[in-house]
């Protein structure tokens, strides 16, 4: 099973020595060989495919939603070129220098028109590197475009046409807040190239997370069939309106079976106006790292439910640690908002932006708190959260060797400069509970069961007293995080 996102292949010229072949990428890059020169071409040939159940949804027609909103949608080509290393020649050339070629790649998606001034919002893997941007609307109008601003932490970029643009029409921007399990949505976009075409699916399912696509992820399930060159294009609901931006499959096949994914508009929105505005994103930061929190971590914590987002670090000098906050805080509410998994909190707090104050509700030692704090400017080189294994099955803590830190040890291990205290893991048993547990030579555990350590008699002084479980904090490579190992 794999996730892919949904650009066409690319197809490839490779240049050497005035000589031009060409090839294709991958295999199955060109599925429709006898439609090949027109969609090249100015042509942009326009699929509607009606479901055989459902033809109206509320008063409007599928057709009548389609043909309004098609004029919205276009399709994108780039180019870009890169060097790339050839094969040595036996002899120096005359015609430039060796060991080099030129490489000139071209994919395909596609886009949605958002205002009459030419802006439209696509895919970051879209337009990314592109030295040459072609846009051609439903009217077959061909522009050219430049990159306003990217995103690659949530694959969105904004372009902009060049030339007259007086005839474009802007989509209708949805509440994607308001879409429930089983609303009926459009997908439209150019999939394999073949021109512009209409789907229909449903919401399959909401606030997808954790999916390991982008960076932020709050994606919107579909079954509508989408496929690669669908990236960019528009979710649309039964108004009409653009609830989504077409972003990956699910697919062991690299084609459609039956698993899409989109970001919603309501985190598109913001992100599009941040790119408009600065040309890069300003996100909110707390400068913490989080986990979620399960059944074995609310027992070992003795929380009231398995609920909220442990902060497993607190960086010294970062807004959380100014408004009080620390490590082993677990937050349930943000301005008042329940949130339940790491990937929703962090969408929040980044969309709050900089400069903007968040009220946190979190449980301290069993004790409810709430802070005001003022999110700092993400850095661009600060990890979007730090996240790891919060449980583990079997008696994990056999069948390890544990050392006091030291000047040994700590170059053996790459230990962070900052780790002064704990004790090191320096020999696992490959075949022992305890890696199966997740724990891992170099690791430097600082507390078990919440009580600071810095000797391995205090280690097993602390673990031979913990009978079910022992709650673990473990630095590993400069990032901490709480592991529950069952006793």
């Amino acid at each position: 099973m794999m996730t892919r996102r949904l650009t066409t292949p690319l197809l490839v010229w490779a240049t050497v020595a005035g000589v031009t072949a060409v090839g294709c990428a991958k295999s199955g890059s060109s599925p429709h060989p006898e439609i090949a020169a027109e969609t090249r071409g100015n042509a942009a040939p326009v699929t509607v495919l009606p479901s055989p159940v459902l033809s109206r949804v509320g008063a409007e027609s599928i057709a009548d939603i389609a043909e309004r909103v098609l004029p919205s949608v276009v399709n994108i080509s780039m180019t870009k070129v890169t060097k790339m290393s050839a094969s040595p020649l036996p002899f120096m050339p005359f015609f430039g220098p060796q060991g080099q070629e030129d490489r000139r790649e071209q994919g395909m998606g596609s886009g949605v028109i958002v205002s009459k001034d030419g802006y439209i919002l696509t895919n970051n893997h879209v337009v990314a590197d592109a030295q040459e941007i072609k846009v051609t609307t439903s009217d077959r109008h061909n522009y050219t475009a430049t990159i306003v601003g990217t995103d690659p932490k949530s694959d969105l970029a904004v372009i902009k046409l060049k030339g007259d643009v007086s005839n474009l029409t802007p989509v209708e921007f949805g509440d994607s807040g308001r879409l429930r399990l089983g609303d009926v949505v459009l997908a439209i976009g150019n999939p394999f190239g073949v021109g512009q075409t209409v789907t229909m699916g449903i919401v399959s399912a909401k606030g997808r997370t954790d999916l390991g696509i982008e960076a932020y992820e709050d994606f919107i399930q579909t079954d509508a069939a989408i496929n690669p060159g669908n990236s960019g294009g528009a979710l649309i609901n039964a108004e009409g309106k653009l609830v989504g931006i077409n972003t990956a499959i699910l697919s062991r096949s690299g084609g459609y079976q039956g698993i899409g994914f989109a970001i919603p508009s309501n985190m598109a929105s913001p992100i599009m106006d941040s790119l408009k505005k600065n040309g890069k994103v300003v996100r909110g930061w707390l400068g913490v790292a989080i986990q979620d929190v399960d059944q074995e971590l609310a027992d070992a914590m003795k929380l009231p439910a398995a609920t909220g987002i442990l902060l497993s670090d607190v960086k010294p000098g970062t807004p959380a640690a100014k408004a009080g906050l620390a490590r082993g805080d677990v937050v349930l509410k943000v301005d008042g908002k329940v949130v339940d998994t790491s990937g929703q909190f962090r969408n929040v707090i980044a969309a709050s932006g900089s400069k903007h104050k968040v009220r946190l509700d979190f449980i301290r030692d069993g004790k409810a708190l709430a802070s005001d704090v003022e999110l700092g400017e993400m850095p661009e080189s600060d990890a979007v959260a730090s996240t790891g294994p919060s449980s583990a099955q079997g008696s994990a803590l056999d069948g390890i060797v544990i050392e006091s830190i030291n000047p040994q040890n700590r170059q053996a291990f790459d230990l962070d400069d900052a780790v002064k205290q704990g004790v090191v893991i320096t020999r696992l048993d490959p075949q022992s509970n305890a890696a199966r547990a997740g724990l891992r030579p170099g690791d430097v555990v600082l507390e078990v069961n919440r009580v600071r350590i810095d000797t391995p008699q205090r280690f097993q002084e602390l673990y031979s007293k913990s009978k079910s479980r022992v709650l673990l904090l473990v630095n590993r490579r400069g990032s901490t995080t709480y592991l529950v190992v069952k006793g």
